[in-house]
């Protein structure tokens, strides 16, 4: 089961989610989406929560206020971080987790750590805590279906832009072409380049050259 949230920030809707227990938590390192975000509570056991980012939006120009929520409810779901003031949390692109053979159920490493950000959490904050909870759906989702439907999606979309651009392309092939026809008739039209068969003699005199 997974547990859905959705918070307001600036106007906007962003989708959290996270993993009932270690579990589920493994199941969402291995079929996150590109654009999620990972929080934990830092050096202690806590829920897994993920940011769904919208589609061109980077994860490092979250909107403070966004980052707060999620680590207001990792805290709040750490048996020992919830207890805690001054708590750590640590964040980083799904992509950056590294999940290997020998780890844990639930547990994980990062790829670059150059790529993990951390936020301190002073205190619970209970209004915080109490409008995300007020959204919460459970779900029984078949991760690896969405994350491929999620792919095929984006391959469709790439594949549209490109044929956009190559369009594109060939539309400007196309008018460059254009526009180098009409600068070589404009040359070829250009009176001081237009030769004539006008040699000086009248009408007159050119008959009576010919007889």
């Amino acid at each position: 089961m997974v547990l859905d949230f959705t918070t307001e920030v600036d106007g906007k809707t962003y989708f959290l989610y996270m993993g009932k227990d270690k579990f589920e938590n493994e199941e969402l390192i291995q079929y996150g989406w590109p654009e999620d975000v990972w929080f934990h509570v830092d050096k202690l056991s806590s829920a897994h929560v993920y940011v769904r980012m919208p589609e061109g939006e980077a994860w490092t120009d979250m909107p403070e206020q966004l980052i707060i929520d999620c680590c207001q409810l990792v805290k709040a779901n750490s048996i020992e971080g919830c207890k805690k003031s001054n708590v750590s949390i640590v964040y980083t692109p799904w992509s950056n987790l590294k999940k290997t053979s020998d780890m844990a159920v639930g547990q994980v490493s990062f790829h670059k750590s150059r790529l993990v950000k951390k936020f301190l959490v002073e205190k619970k904050d209970t209004a915080i805590i109490k409008r995300i909870t007020k959204t919460r759906e459970e779900r029984f989702p078949d991760l690896r279906q969405e994350q491929e439907d999620r792919r095929i999606r984006q391959e469709r979309a790439d594949r549209a832009v490109e044929a956009a651009r190559k369009e594109m392309e060939r539309l400007q092939v196309e008018e460059a072409k254009r526009e180098a026809e009409m600068r070589s008739y404009d040359r070829l039209m250009d009176p001081d380049s237009m030769t004539t068969n006008d040699h000086g003699m009248s009408v007159e005199d050119f008959e009576d050259d010919f007889m």
